[in-house]
Order: C-alpha cells, then structure tokens, then sequence
C-alpha cells in the first residue's frame, strides 16, 4: 500500500493544519505529506501518511458527522497502546494524539506504520498467507498475544484507572444495550430477548484485565510466515473479564465447513487450527478454565449484532462516506448473529 504527496486528499483529511501539526509533533516527516484511506475497516477512519522521502505513518480518526457519545474514542485508543509499548503485546509505536478539533475536525493520532497483511476474509487468506504453516502460526502467535495482554499488570503501565475494575460485565450490557437503542434501524425483539436472558444469567466476576474488545484476525498485522507483528484497533478496549476476548475470537472463528454459500471471514480457508485448539492453547498458555464459555458466545453475539447495526447506520447515515453496494448484508448479518447468540443460550 502506498500514497503519494500530490494525490487527491480523502474526505476526512483537512491538509493544511494536519501537515502543520506533522511539521510539530512527528518532526522527521518530511512535508509535503500523501494520504490514502485504508479500507476495510467499519468504525473509525484510518489513513496511511507517506513523505516525501517515502516514510510512512498511519493516522487514526472518528468518522466523518457526529457518532455515538461512547464510541470512537481515538484518545482512549492511543491511551491504551502507548502503555503497552514496552510490554509483550505486540502494538504499533505511537507517535502523537491531537485532540484539538480545530485541527482536522476531530481528534486524530499517528502511529508508525507496521508492513504486514491484514486478513478480513479467507479470500484475503488465500491471497496473502497462501502457506498453512503460515496460516497456523498467525493463529497460534493471535492467541498468544492474547495471553500477553491478559497477562499485563494494569498497574505496572498505568492503566489501573483506564476504567473502572469491577462491573464490566454490568457495563457491557448497559452500553450496548444502549447502543442498540442509538443505532437500530427497525424493531428486533430477539436483541430484546437476548438482552434479558444476559442480565439473568450473569456469571460471577473475575480479577479485571485489559480487554481488547474486538480480537481477531482482521484487527491485526501478520509477517508472510504468519508472525503476529500488531494488534490493531483498540477502541473497544477496556479493563474486564479476559473470557470476553476469548469467546469474542473463538466466535469469529468460521471454520471452511461454515463458509458455504459465501466467502466467510479468514479462517475459513484451510489451514488454519480449529476453535477447540485455539481454546487448548489459551487455556494452558494462561492458566484460565474457560468454564461458562456458552454465556460469553451469547454475550458476544448479542454484542456483535449492536456493533453490525452500527455500522449498518453510520453507513445509510452517509458517516463512513460512500456505501457499499451490499450494504444491506449489514441488516442481514445483525439477525444472523442475534440468532446464533439464542442459540449459544440454548434458547433457539
């Protein structure tokens, strides 16, 4: 991927006052500066920054208009991978956060640009990550960064006030309950149903880790042997119960079997190991029991569904600029998923 200084600037790039602030905090980067949006992504707007001598950086920002009050939080974002620079998650080094929205409409960071491969789907895979091996270590390194993050100290890095340490299972359900009221574009008792058999049934609280949030192979960045180089995309980020970010990876886990009828997400191609070894793996690199796994399936697709319905608005709300022609598969995917969470609960 690459930009060019002197190319059309995307929406969502004001040029002139963001290579100012370039010229100030990133000193290095050699004006005058490229911009390409990088697409792919269904929340915030991420940008890749080359100079003129070629070097690249990798801006982040909320998407264009007015989004939810608890979402896109580029600060909070920036916050939680600054602290985990030195530790053995591997993250992006972080370069700047602007949170002067005088400058480019809303706050933005920049980070160092990380040369891997993002895989979204197993069409992505097979073009790629075309080896198996590959394709098993991107899996294995995925969960291992997992454990290291489950692992950190909050307090050692700063992090012990990043939210609060008790209730996120409270918080979840509140947010994206209220998300979901935000964002929905038409009635869907099943989210109400979900919604309800959740509060009931609430687990017990562990000691509070940092959580991803939204964990998977599309949220990172992988050498050609499949190496793990960067987990990306921390918004959701927040201290919790690491049995969210389990189920959350092991939920996006389509195994090639799944897949029929369509593409489906990367681990659909071959090779890959499957949703009972990734458990294996966490469980004995951890230490955890992954008792009550089935409530944290559900939570998550319950989850999932607010999130497609998000992103379904903000695109039919003209928010993430131009639509996709199969836009409505959005609509379609919230239903799909509610359904698999009943069925996790064993209501469907």
């Amino acid at each position: 991927m690459s930009s060019a200084p002197g190319a059309p600037v995307p929406a969502g790039i004001d040029p002139g006052p963001t290579e100012s602030w370039f010229r100030e905090h990133v000193p290095e980067a050699r004006p005058p500066l490229g911009y390409e949006r990088v697409v792919g992504g269904h929340s915030c707007l991420t940008y890749v920054v080359t100079d003129n001598g070629g070097a690249r950086y990798v801006l982040r920002r909320p998407p264009l208009g007015t989004g939810l009050a608890t979402a896109h939080d580029v600060a909070r974002e920036h916050r939680v991978m600054s602290a985990l620079q030195d530790t053995a998650v591997p993250v992006p080094r972080m370069r700047g956060l602007c949170e002067d929205d005088r400058v480019n409409g809303a706050p933005f960071y920049v980070m160092s640009y990380v040369d891997g491969v993002v895989l979204h789907t197993a069409g992505d895979t097979a073009r790629l990550l075309p080896s198996y091996p590959a394709r098993r270590r991107a899996a294995e390194t995925l969960v291992d960064a997992l454990v290291a993050l489950h692992a950190v100290d909050i307090d050692a890095v700063g992090l012990g006030g990043f939210a609060r340490r008790s209730g996120y299972l409270d918080r979840q359900l509140r947010r994206w309950s209220a998300q979901w009221e935000a964002s929905k574009t038409r009635e869907l008792p099943a989210m109400e149903r979900l919604h309800a058999w959740l509060v009931e049934h609430r687990p017990a609280e562990p000691e509070a880790c940092i959580v991803h949030g939204d964990i998977r192979l599309g949220n990172a960045l992988h050498a050609p042997d499949g190496t793990t180089l960067a987990v990306l995309d921390w918004e959701l980020s927040t201290l919790g119960d690491p049995m969210a970010d389990v189920s959350y990876l092991l939920r996006s886990w389509a195994t090639p079997d799944e897949a029929a009828g369509g593409e489906g997400p990367p681990a659909a191609a071959a090779g890959f190991p499957r949703r009972d070894e990734l458990a294996a793996r966490y469980a004995a690199a951890s230490g955890r029991a992954l008792d009550g796994l089935a409530y944290w399936m559900a939570l998550n697709a319950w989850r999932s569904a607010a999130i497609s319905e998000g992103v379904y608005r903000r695109y039919i709300d003209g928010m993430m600029g131009e639509a996709p022609p199969d836009v409505d598969r959005y609509a379609r995917s919230v239903e799909i998923t509610v359904h698999q969470g009943l069925i996790a609960a064993g209501l469907a």
